[in-house]
């Protein structure tokens, strides 16, 4: 491959996530925005958009496939089948809180009907499995819990987080997994 070719595909692939960075920006805020106004906002002609994307429908399927691996990559950069359970749910929340804060939109369509993006939905949740079975096996969560209903409510804590929108991922990834070990009650009155 030329230099000239690799320059070219380099260029295209720059080009194709300022589309979709500025996609994200306008869609959060406008869910009904056209191809006009996104590629206004990314700083390119609206062929350019429709050259990259054939479609809304198919900008919108990029952007949930482009969120999706770069949800799977934070939850691989916290290493959560080898590190020490308590750090790698840490680290996993505040991985997968800058992605949401970042691309929230586009993670509010992970119910894709894009296949590879279930399968990667799927294969996150089973790693989040075995970091659950791992932490209860170390004592981090109690021996009582359901690790498979402590994953909803860790989920649902995350999608909180997320929405709320105010605060750096690091202070929100640190108020949910203490709110997971340790929830919001006294246990007094039990």
């Amino acid at each position: 491959m030329s230099e000239t070719t690799r320059a070219m595909r380099a260029d295209a692939a720059r080009t194709v996530r300022t589309i979709l960075e500025a996609a994200e920006r306008v869609l959060s805020r406008n869910p009904a925005a056209s191809m006009e106004q996104i590629a206004e906002a990314a700083g390119v002609a609206r062929t350019t958009v429709h050259r990259r994307f054939a479609s809304r429908e198919a900008l919108v399927d990029a952007m949930a496939a482009w969120a999706t691996r770069r949800f799977a990559e934070a939850v691989d950069s916290a290493n959560p089948d080898t590190t020490p359970p308590l750090v790698a749910l840490y680290q996993v929340t505040a991985s997968v809180l800058r992605v949401k804060l970042d691309w929230g939109f586009a993670m509010s369509l992970a119910l894709s009907s894009d296949p590879e993006v279930a399968r990667v939905h799927a294969d996150v949740r089973e790693r989040c499995d075995r970091l659950f079975s791992r932490a209860q096996a170390t004592g981090v969560l109690r021996a009582d819990v359901d690790p498979g209903w402590a994953r909803q409510v860790y989920y649902a804590l995350i999608h909180e987080a997320a929405q709320s929108r105010d605060g750096d991922p690091d202070a929100l990834a640190a108020r949910v997994v203490d709110t997971l070990l340790r929830g919001v009650g006294t246990g007094q009155g039990l």
